[in-house]
């Protein structure tokens, strides 16, 4: 529920920014501002996507999923990019007929002002949900916030680009900056995309995680002579998973090696959070230790 408050606030700025940059628009005509509204649409979008996905992805497991729903974030990323790519075809669409035949513009400074207005809600927005997003560990929040963030620069570029229509007079300079915007954009939903697709192929921890867990394997194979390996890694949405073998003395008891893989284990959850641990305990000279290290044994 925590992490829907902030889905919410999402709505809520994008409902905010689509009235006011539609009234820039109705204002000015320029066709760079509409860009900058279809953008807010997506936005709008974008943030119910992420409070339907956020909600799935916070159901406990069930019998057909053991695993939870945690990775039904990556699918609100990928939506999101899928919406934004259509969104820039509109803008490319709407603004090539500028080119040929340019408009002039009316009331360029109430406009402006209008999406000053809702690019302040949006740069606020945006940096609540990137750092709720980091200290969360939810992808959903944190690709929202980029969203976001990305429409605060684009619609300082098409700020720019009215006031040097203003300026020059000259009136194809409003299209061309849409189709710059609509470029921004087209890379935003791509990249988002392609994240989305890497979650769901079962991406490795970071690797800032990563040396977390080789070096705890060395301290403890210095300490008690163990040893380590099939370390196994994912994330899924807020969720990692970590899996290994610990190979212990052959004299010692299941006890005692059960003992040692809770304290590595608890130590391991400490560092990565939100992280599932699973360990697999084997004798350390037994041949047959070394023979399952593949993923396909």
């Amino acid at each position: 529920m925590h992490l829907e408050r902030y889905a919410w606030l999402s709505v809520a700025a994008a409902l905010a920014t689509i009235t006011l940059k539609t009234v820039a628009w109705w204002l000015t005509g320029s066709v760079g501002l509409l860009s900058d509204a279809l953008e807010s649409v997506v936005n709008l979008a974008a943030a119910l996507l992420a409070l339907s996905m956020l909600r799935l992805a916070a159901s406990p497991p069930d019998e057909e999923h053991p695993y939870g729903f945690s990775k039904a974030e990556y699918f609100s990323a990928g939506i999101e990019g899928a919406l934004i790519v259509l969104a820039a075809g509109g803008i490319v669409w709407t603004a090539v007929p500028r080119l040929a035949d340019p408009q002039p513009l009316d009331m360029p400074f109430a406009g402006l002002a209008l999406t000053v207005v809702a690019s302040a809600i949006n740069l606020g927005v945006a940096l609540l949900l990137l750092r709720a997003g980091r200290e969360l560990h939810s992808i959903t929040l944190e690709a929202d916030g980029r969203h976001l963030l990305t429409d605060v620069w684009t619609s300082a570029g098409v700020i720019v680009g009215v006031m040097l229509v203003f300026a020059t007079g000259w009136l194809r300079l409003d299209p061309i900056v849409a189709l710059a915007v609509a470029a921004q954009i087209l890379w935003t939903g791509f990249g988002l995309m392609r994240r989305s697709v890497h979650g769901l192929l079962d991406t490795a921890i970071s690797p800032e995680d990563q040396r977390e867990v080789t070096r705890l394997f060395a301290e403890y194979a210095h300490r008690y002579g163990v040893a380590f390996h099939a370390l196994r890694t994912r994330q899924a949405g807020a969720r990692r998973f970590v899996s290994f073998h610990l190979l212990v003395p052959d004299a010692w008891s299941v006890s005692q090696a059960h003992q040692l893989s809770e304290e590595i284990e608890s130590r391991m959850r400490s560092m990565i959070p939100n992280a599932a641990v699973f360990t697999h305990i084997e004798p350390i000279s037994d041949p047959a230790s070394y023979d399952d290290q593949g993923l396909d044994r």
